[in-house]
């Protein structure tokens, strides 16, 4: 049962201050989006100064994704129930005042557990702005709105690498983590002074065993992934800690069906194209981990760049998307998305495989134009394909399906990183003759091997998701031809 007194459409006020309250809601986008992007062009760096091997330093970037799709579904769901935009609020804090924790870290172990704080304020942002967004926005401007939600994404990434190669260079890297707190005390001030107050609450009960069984799910999956680079697939825990995944999600389901009020709406994914366009998602975000987790080792250790003009060579990835998405946005609202998704998944196979042809005697030039690419085909994807997602739920599961497409965003980070990871250890490892989880120094040829495979990996991704648009757009197609015929 849920209680709406009104719709924020025929609030006049709400409706003024509506591109504000965007950009609000967005900031703390930008926000988690800036420093994802910081930390990870500040990796090679940390090994240098932590003494620590790129395994371990991966945790940095893996604990923070693995703490928000632990909880980000819980959040979605505690924001239909308490109110999105009250959960929201209380996030914006949680993530400033871990990003504090961070920048005062003197170890991997606390540093990674202020990861864990930050990401749970940033949990709370991500499962609830889409459905802010969707709730406020009409049907007309949806698309353009969601869109500009891609090109806030593209914002903190762009800052990301510049900033952190600058900071990191001249300041250290503590800083990267520091940014984020004058950043987040504007956000924080402005959000409560023109967010509206909840209309929209559903009179639930928080899923409690849900979430646990979930929370269990995601954490033994990710650590039983990411231990197995370190200590091989083969090792007894790792082999206990996924099976205990699978059992943790088997019997998160058979709860889940059973639930009134569950942790997941498994109902949403009886529709076609939500479950197409939410798979699509993934799998995009698998292949840009790919790239993202590969790209700052390739640029610093490969090409010889500084950390700053390493920064300035991954930004043209971002900068792209920044131009492309809102464009194809608004275009969405116009022509509709399935071209468009379409369209930009065929760049990205496009801009992989020309990746996966790079050395470390490529010229930088050749690198900006493929790595440009590939933002130019992100930025025509994501926009319609959200916009795909939000609007095909009713409007009380909105947090719900929010969450479920940030939880997918993030699962789709993990998963890139460690197949990206593995397939680069494995590779190197079997060209090496002995088990490598580490850069060797004086043999780029053994890392470029690894790389090649990774990219060509995450081309072939991006072509099964493809192939899967194009199915789904040849399918409506022939659908409306149906109904036009019948009428």
């Amino acid at each position: 049962m849920s209680t709406m007194t009104a719709t924020y459409q025929e609030d006049a006020a709400v409706q003024k201050k509506r591109w504000i309250i965007l950009i609000v809601l967005n900031l703390f986008t930008f926000m988690s989006t800036l420093d994802g992007s910081i930390v990870n062009i500040a990796l090679p760096v940390l090994v240098k100064q932590l003494h620590l091997p790129v395994a371990k330093v991966e945790w940095v970037t893996t604990g923070y994704l693995m703490a928000i799709c632990s909880a980000v579904l819980f959040f979605g769901k505690l924001g239909d129930i308490a109110g999105k935009i009250r959960i929201f609020k209380i996030g914006t804090i949680i993530f400033v005042v871990g990003s504090l924790l961070c920048g005062l870290s003197a170890s991997l172990p606390l540093l990674i557990a202020s990861r864990v704080v930050q990401a749970i304020g940033a949990s709370m942002t991500m499962a609830n702005s889409q459905g802010i967004v969707t709730d406020i926005f009409p049907a007309t401007e949806r698309g353009k709105a969601l869109g500009l939600i891609g090109t806030f994404v593209s914002l903190g990434s762009i800052a990301g690498p510049s900033l952190g190669g600058i900071i990191v260079s001249s300041l250290g890297w503590e800083y990267i983590f520091w940014v984020n707190v004058p950043i987040g005390l504007i956000a924080i001030v402005l959000g409560w002074k023109v967010l509206p107050k909840d209309l929209i609450r559903v009179k639930a009960k928080i899923d409690l065993p849900g979430s646990l069984l979930f929370a269990i799910f995601i954490v033994a999956l990710f650590a039983g992934l990411l231990l197995g680079q370190q200590l091989g697939y083969g090792d007894s825990r790792i082999i206990s800690a996924l099976a205990a995944a699978a059992a943790a999600f088997m019997v998160f389901l058979i709860v889940e069906l059973r639930r009134s009020q569950p942790l997941l709406q498994l109902s949403l994914f009886k529709n076609p194209l939500f479950s197409l366009s939410i798979l699509c998602g993934f799998l995009v975000f698998v292949a840009n981990f790919c790239f993202n987790i590969i790209a700052p080792f390739y640029a610093q250790n490969m090409l010889n760049l500084s950390p700053f003009y390493a920064g300035f060579l991954l930004m043209l990835f971002p900068i792209s998307m920044v131009i492309v998405a809102p464009l194809s946005g608004a275009l969405s609202d116009k022509i509709g998305s399935e071209f468009l998704t379409f369209a930009g998944l065929i760049v990205m196979v496009i801009a992989q495989f020309g990746l996966a042809r790079l050395h470390d005697g490529s010229a930088v030039a050749l690198v900006g134009v493929w790595i440009a690419m590939l933002g130019i085909g992100s930025g025509l994807f994501q926009s319609p394909n959200n916009s795909l997602v939000m609007s095909t739920v009713p409007r009380t599961q909105l947090g719900s399906a929010g969450s479920v497409n940030s939880l997918v965003r993030n699962v789709g980070m993990v998963v890139g990183i460690t197949i990206a990871t593995s397939i680069l250890f494995n590779v190197m490892s079997s060209k090496a003759g002995y088990r490598v989880t580490d850069l060797i120094p004086g043999r780029p040829d053994v890392f470029l091997s690894g790389m090649h495979v990774v990219f060509m990996t995450s081309s072939a991704i991006c072509l099964v998701s493809a192939l899967l648009t194009g199915w789904r757009m040849i399918s409506i197609k022939r659908a409306k031809k149906a109904k036009r015929a019948a009428a």
